[in-house]
This record gives C-alpha cells, sequence and structure tokens, in this order.
C-alpha cells in the first residue's frame, strides 16, 4: 500500500463484500478457483476467510483448486508461519 492508503486492521467486512471475492478475475491460465481462494487469503482475517469458503462450497467451487504450478493452496501455505486455522478450513 501507499503512503496514501494507510493500512487498515480490524476492518468489518461485510457478507456482501466478502461475496463479492467470488466474483474475482484470474489472470490468463490461471485457475478461477485458485485465484479466489488465493486473493481471499491474502486479504481476510480467519474469521471472514471462514465465511467465503461457505458461499465458495455453497457455489460447487475447488478448494482443492492448484495454480499454473499444480500447487494448492493449502500446500502453499503450510510455509508460513500463522496459516494453520486457514488450512484447516480448506481441508475440512
Amino acid at each position: 500500500m501507499g503512503v496514501s492508503q494507510p493500512a487498515t486492521f480490524d476492518e468489518t467486512w461485510s457478507d456482501e463484500r466478502i461475496a463479492s471475492f467470488l466474483a474475482q478475475q484470474p489472470p490468463i491460465g490461471e485457475s478461477a478457483d485458485f485465484y479466489v481462494l488465493y486473493t481471499a487469503y491474502k486479504h481476510m482475517r480467519i474469521s471472514d476467510f471462514a465465511t467465503l469458503l461457505s458461499h465458495f462450497k455453497a457455489a460447487g467451487r475447488d478448494t482443492q483448486a492448484r495454480n499454473q504450478a499444480g500447487h494448492t493452496l493449502s500446500d502453499i501455505i503450510t510455509q508460513h508461519a500463522h496459516s494453520q486455522p486457514f488450512v484447516d478450513l480448506l481441508t475440512r
């Protein structure tokens, strides 16, 4: 973020805002499901991510979608220090 847009923490996300992530468009060649999950992981707190996954699964989308390198979001984030709650949600 630039200086003109300071980071905001503990912001309340509405259900509509969370659900809007389902409409994210991936770069050419990338799985739409992987892109939505990855983008949400980077921007959401665990509670918001759980809400997103509820919408995501209800829409019949794939929580085990792979990126162009063949990795799932779980594969990638298991290396992150505080990712376990996210991994747990993805593997339920």
